[in-house]
């Protein structure tokens, strides 16, 4: 007996759920893309910093870079000085064997000092004798100090200052607060008082005097004398002089210009002029309106009190030190040779 075929026969439900799933697997593989990259946008702020960043780092490096190098140079001068100074001390070594090993070295220094001394001696005789070298014509000139001790008419002006009573800033304003007989004993205006003496003493007996002191104001030692000639053969004259300045308290500013227009005050203007200051002016005629004044306006008050200046009287500047006016010492030596006069410059022992 024949076997009967079967039929075989899809159904619609079949055929449905079989799309579905190919669907699915090709949706699947459109949304799963194969080596995709994500694309991340920069933060331009951070990107910003970090530039920065960098180029602090190449900053530093390169500041690292000129430190090595300065430092290897330093420690190359530094070798080169310890290599000098160690042959400045041989050297030194080496004198000091030499000396000590001649005996007759040592003789010959002994001697020169000694000649030196004798020298030194006879020329302080020279100069505080009296009137042992002279010079014929506008009056006799000292030996060694090159100032011109004659004139029928000799004015002497006395820097009267605060900065008279010591050599620094600071010691002056210590000093400028203290009790008047404290201020007359300070090392410096005992110095300026025995100048005083000394100048007094070198006058010829023929000739006419006259003492002033000024600060910010200008008069004369002796009360009462302002515009007179007071005779150098005079000792009485003289010792009221020498005593009168040393009854002076130092105090205030300098006016230069007030202590030229003393020269008013005379009748027969001098024909030789002593000027003893430690610097340039602090004001002009009338008092600055500010407490500190520059070197700028120093010269200035300087400039406007020689401008007042009559011409042909030699200005004799004597100098005595103060720090912080360093132009001092040239204005005035410019002005000694304008004027025909002399500047010095005293050491501590002199007169």
């Amino acid at each position: 007996m024949a076997r009967k075929r079967r039929n075989i026969a899809f159904s619609l439900s079949f055929l449905d759920i079989m799309a579905c799933g190919f669907g699915a697997v090709t949706l699947l593989f459109l949304i799963l893309r194969h080596n995709a990259v994500e694309i991340v946008t920069p933060d331009i702020k951070l990107a910003a910093e970090v530039d920065l960043l960098q180029m602090d780092i190449r900053e530093a490096e390169e500041d690292r870079v000129q430190l090595l190098n300065s430092i290897e140079k330093i420690q190359l001068e530094l070798a080169e000085a310890q290599g000098l100074s160690k042959r400045v001390i041989t050297d030194l070594e080496e004198q000091e064997r030499s000396i000590q090993s001649d005996p007759n070295d040592l003789d010959k220094l002994r001697l020169q000092v000694e000649q030196l001394e004798e020298e030194t001696a006879q020329m302080e005789e020279v100069e505080f004798g009296d009137k042992v070298r002279e010079f014929q014509g506008d009056g006799n000139r000292q030996y060694l100090t090159g100032l011109k001790l004659g004139g029928e008419r000799v004015l002497i002006l006395v820097d009267g200052s605060a900065s008279m009573l010591a050599d620094t800033v600071v010691n002056a304003v210590r000093r400028r607060n203290m009790e008047d007989e404290q201020k007359k004993q300070s090392p410096k205006w005992q110095w300026t008082l025995r100048t005083v003496e000394w100048l007094l003493a070198q006058l010829p007996p023929s000739s006419r005097f006259q003492v002033y002191i000024f600060n910010t104001e200008a008069s004369a030692a002796i009360a009462g004398t302002e515009g007179e000639w007071l005779d150098a053969a005079d000792s009485l004259a003289l010792e009221q002089a020498v005593a009168a300045t040393k009854q002076f308290s130092p105090g205030s500013g300098t006016s230069l210009s007030n202590a030229f227009g003393a020269i008013t005050d005379f009748e027969d203007r001098p024909d030789n002029l002593f000027l003893l200051t430690d610097g340039l002016p602090t004001q002009g005629k009338n008092p600055p309106k500010k407490y500190m004044v520059s070197g700028a306006q120093r010269r200035k008050h300087f400039a406007a009190a020689m401008a007042e200046f009559p011409p042909g009287v030699p200005i004799n500047t004597i100098l005595f030190p103060m720090e912080g006016d360093p132009e001092a010492a040239g204005l005035f030596w410019q002005t000694a040779l304008n004027t025909k006069g002399a500047f010095i410059a005293p050491s501590r022992d002199w007169p």
